[in-house]
């Protein structure tokens, strides 16, 4: 299980860290992912990380904005996301998968999502 949380109204140019914590499986064999899906659009990549968060991978459109980490300890992934923009406005996905990968489909376990709103 992947609970996700962190979520919430904020302006743009501000920051939010997204929390992504599983449950009931060995976390730490498991790469993470984080995809977002605005209203009316498909859902999208946005960033994930390996098992040990050697190897991290961003859209474009995050790319030097938004931050990946994890704390295997706390079986725990992050999504540190500044500079916010309108266009990041959208429900946040994070999802467990044996290897990293920027393809929504190919993971197993998912949490149920956070809402991140931008205002300009």
């Amino acid at each position: 299980q992947l609970q996700a949380s962190g979520g919430g109204l904020v302006q743009a140019g501000g920051s939010l860290r997204l929390s992504c914590v599983a449950s009931g499986f060995t976390f730490s064999t498991y790469a993470v992912g984080w995809f977002r899906r605005a209203a009316g659009k498909e859902r999208e990549f946005v960033a994930f990380i390996s098992r040990s968060g050697a190897a991290r991978s961003y859209a474009d459109s995050v790319m030097n904005r938004f931050t990946i980490s994890r704390d295997n300890a706390k079986n725990t992934v992050y999504l540190q996301m500044d500079s916010l923009k309108p266009e990041d406005t959208a429900v946040y996905y994070c999802a467990a998968n044996s290897s990293p990968r920027r393809d929504p489909n190919v993971y197993a376990y998912w949490g149920q999502g956070t809402q991140v709103t931008v205002s300009s």
